[in-house]
C-alpha cells in the first residue's frame, strides 16, 4: 500500500512579520557604520536620491535612540506572532515604509529626520485594522484597543504644530532627543491605506 504522506506546512502565521522587525531592526545597526548624512530623510535632497524614503529609517540621531526604536521593534514584532498577522499583513506594512515618509515633503521645515518611529507606526496601524477586519471576540477587541490608542497617541502628540519637539517624561532625563510628530502620523496613515488595500485584496482572492 502507498504510504500516507502529510500535507506541507504552510507558512507560520507572524513570521514574516518577526522577520520584517529583524530586517529593520539590522539595517538601523548596520547604518551606523555610515555617515547619517547618506541616508537620512532631506527633503531637498528626495528628487535625486530616492531611496532615502527607505534608508531614513535606519538612521538614529544617538545610541539612545537606536535602542530605543530597537524596542519599539522588538514590541511590533511581539504584536504580530502573538496575533498571527499572515504575510500579506507583513507585505503591506513593507509597503507602508517608503510611504511612511513621502508626506514628509509637505514640510519642509523638517530639512533632516531619521529613525523607526514611523515605519513602527505604519505597522502597528496594518496590525490594528487586520486585528478589527478578520478576527472576533477578544482579538477584534485587542485591535479595536490598539487602534484607539495609536489615535490617542497621535492627537496628543498634534503633528499639526512644531516639526519638531523634545521627548516628554522620562525621555529628557539627561537624553538629548527630539520627535517628529508628523512622522508617527504619516507612518500610521500610511500602514492604514497599504493594510486596507491588502485587505480588500485578499478578499477578493479568496472569493474568486
Amino acid at each position: 500500500m502507498p504510504e500516507l504522506q502529510a500535507a506541507p506546512a504552510g507558512p507560520t502565521p507572524g513570521r514574516a512579520w518577526v522577520l520584517m522587525a529583524a530586517a529593520l531592526s539590522a539595517g538601523s545597526v548596520l547604518a551606523l557604520a555610515l555617515p547619517s548624512a547618506l541616508l537620512d530623510w532631506q527633503p531637498e535632497a528626495f528628487g535625486t536620491e530616492p531611496w532615502r524614503a527607505f534608508s531614513a529609517a535606519f538612521v538614529h540621531w544617538s545610541l539612545f535612540h537606536l535602542l530605543a526604536n530597537l524596542l519599539g521593534a522588538a514590541v511590533v514584532a511581539a504584536l504580530g506572532l502573538a496575533a498571527r498577522l499572515p504575510r500579506a499583513a507583513t507585505l503591506a506594512w513593507a509597503a507602508a515604509w517608503p510611504l511612511a515618509h513621502l508626506p514628509l515633503l509637505l514640510q519642509p521645515a523638517l530639512a533632516h529626520y531619521g529613525g523607526l518611529s514611523g515605519v513602527l507606526h505604519a505597522g502597528v496601524a496594518v496590525a490594528a485594522l487586520w486585528l478589527l477586519v478578520r478576527e472576533s471576540g477578544r482579538r477584534r477587541l485587542l485591535g479595536a484597543a490598539m487602534a484607539v490608542g495609536l489615535l490617542v497617541k497621535l492627537g496628543l502628540e498634534a503633528p499639526w504644530g512644531p516639526p519638531l519637539r523634545p521627548a516628554q517624561g522620562l525621555l529628557n532625563g539627561g537624553f538629548d532627543i527630539a520627535t517628529a510628530p508628523l512622522a508617527h502620523a504619516t507612518g500610521a496613515g500610511a500602514g492604514l491605506l497599504c493594510a486596507a488595500l491588502a485587505l480588500l485584496l485578499t478578499h477578493r482572492q479568496s472569493r474568486g
